[in-house]
Protein backbone atom coordinates (compact mmCIF):
# COMPACT_ATOMS: atom_id res chain seq x y z
CA UNK A 1 0.00 0.00 0.00
CA UNK A 2 1.49 3.73 -1.13
CA UNK A 3 2.50 5.65 1.72
CA UNK A 4 0.15 8.67 2.16
CA UNK A 5 1.59 12.05 2.60
CA UNK A 6 0.72 13.60 6.37
CA UNK A 7 1.81 15.90 9.00
CA UNK A 8 1.59 14.57 12.38
CA UNK A 9 1.27 18.35 14.40
CA UNK A 10 3.38 16.85 18.06
CA UNK A 11 5.27 13.85 15.97
CA UNK A 12 6.19 14.47 12.28
CA UNK A 13 6.70 11.30 10.63
CA UNK A 14 5.15 9.41 7.34
CA UNK A 15 2.52 6.73 7.83
CA UNK A 16 0.98 4.21 6.50
CA UNK A 17 -2.22 3.15 5.95
CA UNK A 18 -3.34 -0.60 7.29
CA UNK A 19 -6.92 -2.19 8.16
CA UNK A 20 -7.25 -4.16 11.14
CA UNK A 21 -10.40 -6.55 11.78
CA UNK A 22 -12.38 -6.48 14.85
CA UNK A 23 -14.17 -8.71 16.91
CA UNK A 24 -16.93 -8.28 14.66
CA UNK A 25 -15.04 -9.11 11.64
CA UNK A 26 -15.25 -5.34 10.58
CA UNK A 27 -12.78 -3.12 8.94
CA UNK A 28 -11.26 -0.57 10.95
CA UNK A 29 -8.65 1.91 8.97
CA UNK A 30 -5.34 2.51 11.05
CA UNK A 31 -2.25 4.73 10.46
CA UNK A 32 0.88 3.01 10.93
CA UNK A 33 4.10 4.78 11.56
CA UNK A 34 6.95 4.32 9.37
CA UNK A 35 10.38 5.37 10.86
CA UNK A 36 12.18 5.91 14.10
CA UNK A 37 12.02 8.85 16.21
CA UNK A 38 15.99 9.79 14.79
CA UNK A 39 14.50 9.37 10.90
CA UNK A 40 11.25 12.15 11.55
CA UNK A 41 12.71 15.04 10.62
CA UNK A 42 14.63 13.51 7.84
CA UNK A 43 11.07 12.45 6.69
CA UNK A 44 9.28 15.94 7.79
CA UNK A 45 11.69 17.47 5.17
CA UNK A 46 10.94 15.14 2.60
CA UNK A 47 7.86 15.29 3.29
CA UNK A 48 7.71 19.42 2.85
CA UNK A 49 9.86 19.50 -0.32
CA UNK A 50 7.53 16.47 -1.96
CA UNK A 51 4.00 18.59 -1.44
CA UNK A 52 5.72 21.83 -2.30
CA UNK A 53 5.62 20.86 -6.08
CA UNK A 54 3.16 18.01 -6.61
CA UNK A 55 0.71 17.45 -3.70
CA UNK A 56 -2.21 19.58 -2.77
CA UNK A 57 -1.59 22.12 0.36
CA UNK A 58 -2.53 21.20 3.28
CA UNK A 59 -3.33 24.07 5.25
CA UNK A 60 -6.68 24.68 4.51
CA UNK A 61 -8.91 25.04 7.21
CA UNK A 62 -12.19 22.86 6.76
CA UNK A 63 -15.73 22.50 8.64
CA UNK A 64 -17.14 19.54 9.12
CA UNK A 65 -14.72 18.44 6.03
CA UNK A 66 -16.04 21.39 3.77
CA UNK A 67 -13.53 23.94 2.68
CA UNK A 68 -13.62 27.62 3.64
CA UNK A 69 -11.35 29.37 1.25
CA UNK A 70 -11.53 28.32 -1.60
CA UNK A 71 -8.97 25.78 -2.33
CA UNK A 72 -8.42 21.86 -3.19
CA UNK A 73 -10.05 19.82 0.08
CA UNK A 74 -10.61 16.18 -0.02
CA UNK A 75 -11.03 16.20 -4.03
CA UNK A 76 -13.06 18.76 -4.28
CA UNK A 77 -12.11 21.06 -6.47
CA UNK A 78 -11.82 24.97 -5.68
CA UNK A 79 -14.21 27.33 -7.18
CA UNK A 80 -11.14 28.62 -10.24
CA UNK A 81 -11.85 24.84 -11.50
CA UNK A 82 -15.25 24.73 -11.77
CA UNK A 83 -16.63 24.70 -14.67
CA UNK A 84 -20.07 26.52 -15.74
CA UNK A 85 -22.51 25.21 -18.74
CA UNK A 86 -22.11 26.52 -21.82
CA UNK A 87 -25.43 27.65 -23.89
CA UNK A 88 -25.76 25.00 -26.29
CA UNK A 89 -26.66 27.17 -29.87
CA UNK A 90 -30.40 25.56 -29.71
CA UNK A 91 -30.83 25.88 -25.90
CA UNK A 92 -34.09 27.85 -25.14
CA UNK A 93 -31.73 29.81 -22.53
CA UNK A 94 -31.20 33.19 -24.07
CA UNK A 95 -27.72 34.73 -23.78
CA UNK A 96 -26.79 38.00 -21.78
CA UNK A 97 -27.74 40.57 -22.64
CA UNK A 98 -25.56 43.32 -23.85
CA UNK A 99 -25.92 46.15 -21.74
CA UNK A 100 -22.71 47.35 -22.09
CA UNK A 101 -22.84 47.83 -25.96
CA UNK A 102 -24.71 49.98 -28.11
CA UNK A 103 -25.25 50.02 -31.84
CA UNK A 104 -26.80 52.25 -34.68
CA UNK A 105 -30.21 51.42 -36.06
CA UNK A 106 -31.93 53.84 -38.93
CA UNK A 107 -29.51 54.18 -41.35
CA UNK A 108 -26.84 55.03 -38.60
CA UNK A 109 -29.05 58.63 -37.60
CA UNK A 110 -29.72 56.51 -34.67
CA UNK A 111 -27.25 55.40 -31.40
CA UNK A 112 -29.47 53.42 -29.66
CA UNK A 113 -27.85 51.16 -26.21
CA UNK A 114 -29.55 49.54 -23.27
CA UNK A 115 -29.10 49.56 -19.60
CA UNK A 116 -30.01 48.28 -16.62
CA UNK A 117 -30.59 50.25 -13.23
CA UNK A 118 -28.29 49.52 -10.46
CA UNK A 119 -28.93 49.46 -6.95
CA UNK A 120 -26.74 52.50 -6.62
CA UNK A 121 -29.09 54.75 -9.22
CA UNK A 122 -32.15 54.11 -7.27
CA UNK A 123 -33.94 56.45 -4.82
CA UNK A 124 -36.14 56.11 -1.63
CA UNK A 125 -38.71 55.24 -3.45
CA UNK A 126 -36.61 52.36 -5.35
CA UNK A 127 -36.68 53.76 -8.57
CA UNK A 128 -34.35 55.52 -10.51
CA UNK A 129 -33.61 59.40 -9.92
CA UNK A 130 -33.75 62.14 -12.14
CA UNK A 131 -29.77 62.46 -11.82
CA UNK A 132 -29.93 58.97 -12.96
CA UNK A 133 -31.83 59.94 -15.55
CA UNK A 134 -29.45 62.40 -17.12
CA UNK A 135 -26.87 60.78 -16.56
CA UNK A 136 -27.59 57.85 -19.04
CA UNK A 137 -28.48 60.66 -21.43
CA UNK A 138 -25.12 61.87 -21.45
CA UNK A 139 -23.68 58.08 -21.27
CA UNK A 140 -25.44 57.37 -24.31
CA UNK A 141 -24.57 60.58 -26.05
CA UNK A 142 -20.77 59.93 -25.45
CA UNK A 143 -20.79 56.64 -26.70
CA UNK A 144 -22.91 57.88 -29.86
CA UNK A 145 -19.86 60.17 -30.57
CA UNK A 146 -17.23 57.51 -29.06
CA UNK A 147 -19.08 55.00 -31.87
CA UNK A 148 -19.52 56.77 -34.78
CA UNK A 149 -15.90 57.02 -35.63
CA UNK A 150 -15.07 60.67 -35.54
CA UNK A 151 -14.30 60.85 -31.73
CA UNK A 152 -10.90 62.83 -30.80
CA UNK A 153 -9.46 62.55 -27.82
CA UNK A 154 -11.36 64.79 -26.13
CA UNK A 155 -14.40 64.30 -23.75
CA UNK A 156 -16.97 64.19 -26.53
CA UNK A 157 -15.24 66.26 -29.24
CA UNK A 158 -14.51 65.15 -32.66
CA UNK A 159 -10.89 65.05 -34.52
CA UNK A 160 -11.40 68.37 -35.71
CA UNK A 161 -12.48 69.89 -32.28
CA UNK A 162 -9.70 68.20 -30.72
CA UNK A 163 -6.68 69.87 -33.00
CA UNK A 164 -8.40 72.85 -32.13
CA UNK A 165 -9.11 72.55 -28.89
CA UNK A 166 -12.94 72.70 -28.65
CA UNK A 167 -15.28 71.37 -26.31
CA UNK A 168 -18.91 70.37 -26.48
CA UNK A 169 -21.27 72.37 -24.00
CA UNK A 170 -25.09 72.32 -23.34
CA UNK A 171 -26.71 75.60 -23.23
CA UNK A 172 -30.58 74.11 -22.29
CA UNK A 173 -31.76 71.05 -21.66
CA UNK A 174 -35.68 70.08 -21.29
CA UNK A 175 -36.55 66.39 -19.89
CA UNK A 176 -40.29 64.80 -19.41
CA UNK A 177 -40.32 61.92 -17.45
CA UNK A 178 -43.30 59.81 -17.50
CA UNK A 179 -42.50 57.04 -15.74
CA UNK A 180 -39.42 56.43 -13.57
CA UNK A 181 -37.64 52.76 -13.96
CA UNK A 182 -37.66 50.66 -11.06
CA UNK A 183 -34.48 48.78 -9.50
CA UNK A 184 -33.53 45.83 -11.91
CA UNK A 185 -35.67 47.27 -15.08
CA UNK A 186 -33.69 47.38 -18.41
CA UNK A 187 -34.29 50.59 -20.56
CA UNK A 188 -33.24 51.19 -24.30
CA UNK A 189 -32.32 54.61 -24.95
CA UNK A 190 -32.40 56.18 -28.31
CA UNK A 191 -30.31 59.32 -29.69
CA UNK A 192 -29.71 61.48 -32.43
CA UNK A 193 -28.66 64.95 -33.43
CA UNK A 194 -29.15 68.21 -35.59
CA UNK A 195 -28.06 71.52 -36.43
CA UNK A 196 -29.57 74.30 -33.77
CA UNK A 197 -29.42 77.31 -35.70
CA UNK A 198 -26.15 78.63 -36.87
CA UNK A 199 -23.91 77.53 -34.52
CA UNK A 200 -25.23 74.97 -31.98
CA UNK A 201 -26.36 71.57 -32.21
CA UNK A 202 -29.56 69.66 -31.15
CA UNK A 203 -29.05 66.28 -29.46
CA UNK A 204 -32.65 64.58 -28.75
CA UNK A 205 -33.26 61.22 -26.64
CA UNK A 206 -36.20 58.88 -26.06
CA UNK A 207 -35.91 56.28 -23.52
CA UNK A 208 -38.04 53.23 -23.69
CA UNK A 209 -38.88 50.06 -20.89
CA UNK A 210 -37.04 47.38 -22.84
CA UNK A 211 -39.74 44.91 -22.65
CA UNK A 212 -43.10 46.83 -23.11
CA UNK A 213 -41.46 49.13 -25.48
CA UNK A 214 -43.17 51.83 -24.08
CA UNK A 215 -41.22 55.31 -24.23
CA UNK A 216 -41.15 56.37 -20.92
CA UNK A 217 -38.99 59.70 -20.83
CA UNK A 218 -38.40 62.29 -23.64
CA UNK A 219 -35.57 65.14 -23.90
CA UNK A 220 -34.00 67.72 -25.97
CA UNK A 221 -31.00 70.03 -25.11
CA UNK A 222 -28.98 72.62 -27.37
CA UNK A 223 -25.00 72.58 -27.28
CA UNK A 224 -22.41 74.92 -28.52
CA UNK A 225 -18.60 74.71 -28.79
CA UNK A 226 -16.02 76.48 -26.30
CA UNK A 227 -12.41 77.24 -26.25
CA UNK A 228 -11.15 74.54 -23.98
CA UNK A 229 -8.24 77.09 -22.76
CA UNK A 230 -9.53 80.40 -23.41
CA UNK A 231 -13.30 79.30 -21.42
CA UNK A 232 -14.81 81.32 -24.55
CA UNK A 233 -17.67 79.95 -27.25
CA UNK A 234 -17.05 80.05 -30.69
CA UNK A 235 -18.82 79.38 -34.08
CA UNK A 236 -18.40 75.90 -35.06
CA UNK A 237 -15.46 75.58 -37.94
CA UNK A 238 -16.47 74.75 -40.95
CA UNK A 239 -14.06 71.35 -40.62
CA UNK A 240 -16.07 70.54 -37.46
CA UNK A 241 -19.52 71.13 -39.51
CA UNK A 242 -18.21 68.17 -42.13
CA UNK A 243 -18.11 66.04 -39.64
CA UNK A 244 -21.23 65.89 -38.09
CA UNK A 245 -23.71 66.92 -40.67
CA UNK A 246 -23.79 63.21 -41.63
CA UNK A 247 -25.44 62.32 -38.88
CA UNK A 248 -27.90 64.69 -38.83
CA UNK A 249 -31.51 63.68 -38.56
CA UNK A 250 -34.60 66.22 -38.60
CA UNK A 251 -36.52 64.99 -35.93
CA UNK A 252 -37.99 65.61 -32.32
CA UNK A 253 -38.34 63.96 -29.31
CA UNK A 254 -40.69 66.25 -27.97
CA UNK A 255 -43.03 68.45 -30.45
CA UNK A 256 -42.49 72.24 -30.47
CA UNK A 257 -45.59 72.80 -28.42
CA UNK A 258 -44.93 70.59 -25.82
CA UNK A 259 -41.06 71.86 -25.72
CA UNK A 260 -40.41 74.07 -22.20
CA UNK A 261 -39.21 76.89 -24.03
CA UNK A 262 -40.32 79.54 -22.06
CA UNK A 263 -37.89 82.00 -20.57
CA UNK A 264 -36.74 81.57 -16.59
CA UNK A 265 -37.32 84.01 -14.69
CA UNK A 266 -34.00 84.79 -12.35
CA UNK A 267 -35.07 84.47 -8.88
CA UNK A 268 -33.36 87.15 -6.29
CA UNK A 269 -33.14 86.80 -2.46
CA UNK A 270 -36.45 88.89 -2.10
CA UNK A 271 -38.81 86.77 -5.26
CA UNK A 272 -36.59 83.23 -3.43
CA UNK A 273 -38.90 81.15 -1.09
CA UNK A 274 -36.23 78.83 0.30
CA UNK A 275 -32.61 79.55 -0.31
CA UNK A 276 -29.48 77.09 1.21
CA UNK A 277 -25.97 78.28 1.08
CA UNK A 278 -22.80 76.82 1.51
CA UNK A 279 -22.88 74.00 -1.26
CA UNK A 280 -19.32 73.48 -2.22
CA UNK A 281 -18.33 71.38 -5.02
CA UNK A 282 -16.24 68.35 -4.53
CA UNK A 283 -12.86 66.76 -6.43
CA UNK A 284 -15.37 64.19 -7.70
CA UNK A 285 -17.43 66.47 -8.92
CA UNK A 286 -15.45 67.91 -11.52
CA UNK A 287 -15.64 66.01 -15.12
CA UNK A 288 -12.96 65.53 -18.03
CA UNK A 289 -13.62 69.20 -19.53
CA UNK A 290 -12.23 70.31 -16.08
CA UNK A 291 -15.84 71.78 -14.87
CA UNK A 292 -18.63 70.28 -12.74
CA UNK A 293 -20.35 68.10 -14.38
CA UNK A 294 -23.59 69.65 -15.54
CA UNK A 295 -25.90 66.66 -14.07
CA UNK A 296 -24.55 67.38 -10.35
CA UNK A 297 -26.47 70.90 -10.46
CA UNK A 298 -29.32 69.00 -10.05
CA UNK A 299 -28.23 67.71 -6.59
CA UNK A 300 -27.65 71.01 -5.53
CA UNK A 301 -31.14 72.66 -7.00
CA UNK A 302 -33.22 70.14 -5.44
CA UNK A 303 -31.50 71.17 -1.90
CA UNK A 304 -33.60 74.12 -1.92
CA UNK A 305 -36.76 72.22 -2.39
CA UNK A 306 -39.20 71.43 1.17
CA UNK A 307 -38.75 67.64 1.79
CA UNK A 308 -42.40 66.56 1.40
CA UNK A 309 -42.54 68.21 -2.29
CA UNK A 310 -39.49 65.04 -2.61
CA UNK A 311 -41.18 62.81 -0.51
CA UNK A 312 -45.12 63.45 -1.94
CA UNK A 313 -44.08 64.01 -5.37
CA UNK A 314 -42.73 63.04 -8.69
CA UNK A 315 -40.77 65.40 -10.47
CA UNK A 316 -41.75 64.54 -14.28
CA UNK A 317 -40.06 67.67 -16.17
CA UNK A 318 -36.99 69.42 -15.83
CA UNK A 319 -35.27 72.06 -17.34
CA UNK A 320 -32.15 73.71 -17.15
CA UNK A 321 -30.58 76.87 -18.60
CA UNK A 322 -26.83 76.92 -18.34
CA UNK A 323 -24.89 80.28 -17.56
CA UNK A 324 -21.73 79.87 -17.03
CA UNK A 325 -19.14 76.78 -15.50
CA UNK A 326 -18.41 76.06 -11.86
CA UNK A 327 -15.09 74.55 -10.13
CA UNK A 328 -14.21 72.89 -7.02
CA UNK A 329 -13.16 76.56 -5.82
CA UNK A 330 -16.98 77.99 -6.15
CA UNK A 331 -19.25 78.11 -3.55
CA UNK A 332 -22.98 78.08 -4.00
CA UNK A 333 -26.13 79.47 -2.66
CA UNK A 334 -29.82 77.52 -4.05
CA UNK A 335 -33.04 79.54 -4.25
CA UNK A 336 -36.25 77.78 -4.89
CA UNK A 337 -39.81 79.83 -5.69
CA UNK A 338 -42.77 77.69 -5.88
CA UNK A 339 -46.59 78.10 -7.38
CA UNK A 340 -49.79 75.75 -7.90
CA UNK A 341 -48.63 74.35 -11.43
CA UNK A 342 -50.74 76.49 -14.14
CA UNK A 343 -51.80 79.13 -11.55
CA UNK A 344 -50.33 82.60 -10.86
CA UNK A 345 -47.80 83.58 -8.43
CA UNK A 346 -49.62 85.74 -5.97
CA UNK A 347 -51.93 82.77 -5.29
CA UNK A 348 -50.16 82.42 -2.77
CA UNK A 349 -47.19 79.49 -2.57
CA UNK A 350 -47.07 78.72 0.95
CA UNK A 351 -50.06 76.80 0.31
CA UNK A 352 -47.03 74.28 -0.90
CA UNK A 353 -45.77 72.76 2.62
CA UNK A 354 -49.56 71.51 3.26
CA UNK A 355 -49.72 68.29 4.30
CA UNK A 356 -51.70 65.79 1.80
CA UNK A 357 -51.90 68.60 -0.56
CA UNK A 358 -52.83 67.33 -4.06
CA UNK A 359 -52.19 70.24 -6.44
CA UNK A 360 -49.27 69.74 -8.80
CA UNK A 361 -46.57 72.61 -8.21
CA UNK A 362 -44.32 74.59 -10.80
CA UNK A 363 -40.85 75.78 -9.05
CA UNK A 364 -38.37 78.32 -9.88
CA UNK A 365 -34.51 77.59 -9.30
CA UNK A 366 -31.53 79.14 -9.35
CA UNK A 367 -27.74 78.18 -8.25
CA UNK A 368 -25.61 80.88 -8.01
CA UNK A 369 -22.20 81.93 -6.71
CA UNK A 370 -21.91 82.97 -2.63
CA UNK A 371 -19.52 85.30 -2.90
CA UNK A 372 -20.61 87.51 -5.60
CA UNK A 373 -24.07 85.63 -6.82
CA UNK A 374 -23.29 85.09 -10.44
CA UNK A 375 -25.89 83.12 -12.33
CA UNK A 376 -24.55 79.18 -13.09
CA UNK A 377 -27.69 77.34 -13.92
CA UNK A 378 -31.75 78.60 -13.98
CA UNK A 379 -34.24 76.12 -13.97
CA UNK A 380 -37.89 75.37 -13.95
CA UNK A 381 -39.44 71.93 -12.30
CA UNK A 382 -42.98 70.45 -12.47
CA UNK A 383 -44.13 67.97 -9.92
CA UNK A 384 -46.98 65.85 -9.92
CA UNK A 385 -48.66 64.27 -6.93
CA UNK A 386 -47.41 60.50 -6.26
CA UNK A 387 -51.03 58.56 -6.83
CA UNK A 388 -49.65 55.93 -3.86
CA UNK A 389 -50.22 58.59 -1.88
CA UNK A 390 -53.80 58.72 -1.96
CA UNK A 391 -54.45 55.68 -0.21
CA UNK A 392 -55.41 56.04 3.27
Amino acid sequence: MALIKHVCLNYPCLIRPEVIKNHDNVGIPVAKFVGNSRSHGRNLRRFLRVNATTGPPRNVQTINGNKVNGIYVDGIPSFAQEQRPSVKENSNEEPNHEYLLGRFVEDRFVYRQSFIIRSYEIGPEKTATMETIMNLLQETALNHVTSSGVSGNGFGATREMSLRKLIWVVTRIHIQVEKYSSWGDVVEIDTWVAAAGKNGMRRDWVIRDYNTQKIITRATSTWVIMNRETRRLCKIPDEVREEVQPFYLNRVSISTEDTDSEKIEKLTDETAERIRSGLAPRWNDMDANQHVNNVKYIGWILESVPINILEDYNLTSMTLEYRRECTQSNVLESLTSMKPDGKDDQEGSSKLVVKNDKKGWECTHLLRMEADQAEIVRARSVWQYKQHRLII
